[in-house]
């Protein structure tokens, strides 16, 4: 072995040491490997920002980017809530729930796809008095394995991918991987519907910052258009579709106010004042595409107008509270005529221990209301000053927000079908889909860069030179050598499953992007070295890196409902352990099957 095929491994080694010890974020422990492989000279300064530039990097922002505005549409949550409304024990609403969140992970991002979805988990723990933990730990397994059925639905896919062009001159596509992706997602549902009794009971995570103000008991005030489905409604069918999330405190007709009966019929133009849950309110609103009312009004002035007054900048909502002083105490938003000399709109308040019915126009303000402010992002700051409110807790509150419905699906269903095709290339058709969520409003920009995991980006760009060093220098040929002498003793069956298995033990300490980088190439040369083709150990590569189920530091999805289900380190292995063996024992026969070697 020479000197710089020894400072490859040795780099590799260290870095696998920084991540398992943890003192540095991946992304850090990336960057020190780059410099580290630069200062021994096995990386040329030349390619050392070469990652940055590499169809992966695109790929994977790209996803987020689609993620958040599939997310954010929330169609997938709305077809959910419909489904769970027919299942009521816990086994048949965990089955609902990682089976959907299993097929949004086919789609987009398994991450993007957990995170759309953990709301509904939370309604349904809280209608049944459960803990979310009942559902967490197994939704974000069910995430991962089904992450592995399409090109998209996790990273490794993508760089396995990208291995294979290099290797063979042309990429796995983005449905080569629905087979045995499938295959083990269905083995995968079936133990989680049984399995998840192996998680402790009773888990719950701490109060958020949100929950400890406990703020809620909004009302807001609506305007029905023409095109709300809650036209022709009774007050009690209005009240039933939405499962009593929401009340009716007053309906406005014509200038009176009334009491809603339920026999009371709605009409185009009423007026509607809304109370009940933030998170309850904008699903309502936007799922009736009702109008606020103040912007029903702001729509009719710039009609009368001709023209509208552009307000620059991103509109979007925040939450503050009525400081002692504040020019809103004593005041109605109506008299002060927020809108007109702010440029704000009051689209929703709370008033803790009061039932609030009249018009928030007429309200009179008092110190600790809460209040949802709607304007320029940029200009709040100053106007919450000006107005003397407090920005409360940043907590992810969408009411106020617009969401563009079917838009991003068929944006992602558009670059999916040119991929498939083989028209564009992948990085070309997510890249342009990208561009097209944001420019068609589907997504602000703000919000996109919120969604792209920039550490995750950083970490992809610094490795993949670091990586290849294990090529240039042919290090992989001297481990893929010895590990081929390893396996020269087992059947065909047994070198794909060491592979797999090796991939699975690595991922939880090395981030699964980073272990397919690591082992890709390793594994490639490996069944060179075998006289097998490539494809079933890349393969086998992808599929052990997506599956970690034995930490929750492995994969984004573990990490995400780490907090949020209350769990423990060790609870991870406690569910996990079988799975794992599971994958191991029908993910070798199954990749033999659709990927001979």
């Amino acid at each position: 072995m020479t000197l710089p095929q020894m400072l490859s491994i040795a780099t590799l080694l260290g870095m696998m040491g920084l991540f398992m010890w943890g003192r540095f974020r991946y992304d850090v422990t990336a960057i020190i490997a780059l410099l580290a492989a630069l200062a021994l000279g096995i990386v040329k300064p030349a390619d050392a920002f070469k990652g940055f530039s590499d169809d992966i990097v695109i790929i994977v922002g790209s996803a987020l980017v689609i993620s958040g505005a599939v997310q954010r549409s929330g169609v997938i949550e709305r077809a959910l809530r419909r489904l769970a409304r027919r299942v009521t024990r816990v086994r048949s609403q965990l089955l609902v729930l990682t089976a959907s969140v299993g097929f949004a992970s086919a789609i987009v991002k398994n991450i993007g796809a957990l995170a759309m979805l953990m709301p509904g988990a939370f309604q349904m723990a809280k209608k049944n008095d459960a803990s979310p933990s009942v559902f967490l730990m197994p939704m974000s397994f069910a995430a991962l394995l089904g992450g592995l059925m399409t090109l998209v639905g996790t990273s490794p896919n993508i760089i396995v991918s990208r291995s294979r062009e290099q290797m063979t001159g042309a990429p796995f596509g983005m449905f080569d991987y629905t087979p045995v992706g499938l295959g083990l997602f269905v083995i995968g549902l079936i133990y989680l519907r049984f399995a998840y009794r192996l998680l402790p009971r009773g888990r719950r995570a701490a109060p958020t910052m949100g929950e400890a103000l406990d703020v809620t008991g909004y009302v807001t005030e609506v305007v029905l258009p023409a095109e709300s489905a809650a036209v022709g409604e009774t007050v009690r069918e209005f009240l039933d579709r939405h499962e009593g999330e929401v009340s009716i405190t007053r309906i406005l007709r014509a200038g009176i106010r009334s009491f809603p009966e339920p026999d009371t019929q709605l009409d185009e133009g009423d007026t509607l004042i809304l109370g009940g849950e933030p998170d309850a309110l904008e699903r309502v609103i936007a799922g009736d595409r009702l109008a606020y009312e103040g912007e029903a009004r702001d729509m009719t002035r710039e009609r009368n107008e001709g023209e509208g007054a552009s307000v620059g900048g991103e509109i979007g909502v925040i939450e503050a509270v009525v400081n002692f002083g504040s020019r809103l105490e004593g005041q109605t938003a109506g008299g002060l005529d927020l809108q007109r000399i702010y440029g704000v709109n009051l689209i929703a308040m709370s008033r803790r221990g009061e039932r609030l019915s009249r018009r928030l126009a007429n309200i009179v303000l008092r110190a600790g209301d809460v209040v949802v402010l709607q304007g320029p992002l940029e200009a709040m700051p100053e106007r919450l000053r000006e107005l003397g409110c407090l920005p409360l807790a940043e907590r992810d509150l969408r009411l106020g927000s617009k969401r563009a419905r079917w838009l991003p699906i068929s944006i992602l269903a558009g670059a999916m079908f040119l991929t498939a095709m083989g028209w564009v290339p992948v990085a070309v058709a997510f890249f342009a889909a990208a561009g097209l969520v944001i420019a068609t409003g589907a997504i602000t920009p703000r919000e996109a860069y919120d969604h792209v995991e920039w550490p995750i980006l950083v970490m992809l760009g610094a490795l993949i030179p670091v990586s290849d060093s294990l090529r240039t220098t042919g290090a992989s040929d001297v481990i893929a050598t010895q590990l081929a002498g390893v396996a020269a003793a087992l059947p065909p069956w047994g070198a794909v499953a060491l592979i797999l298995a090796a991939a699975m033990a690595v991922t939880p300490f090395l981030n699964n992007a980073a272990t397919v980088l690591v082992m890709a190439p390793i594994a490639a040369q490996f069944a060179g070295d075998l006289g097998y083709r490539p494809e079933a150990f890349l393969m086998a590569t992808a599929v052990g890196a997506g599956c970690d189920f034995l930490t929750p530091i492995g994969h984004q999805c573990n990490t995400l409902v780490l907090g949020p289900g209350g769990y423990r380190f060790g609870d991870y292995a406690r569910l996990g352990a079988p799975l794992s063996l599971l994958v191991l024992v029908f993910g070798t026969p199954l990749i033999l099957l659709f990927w001979p070697i």
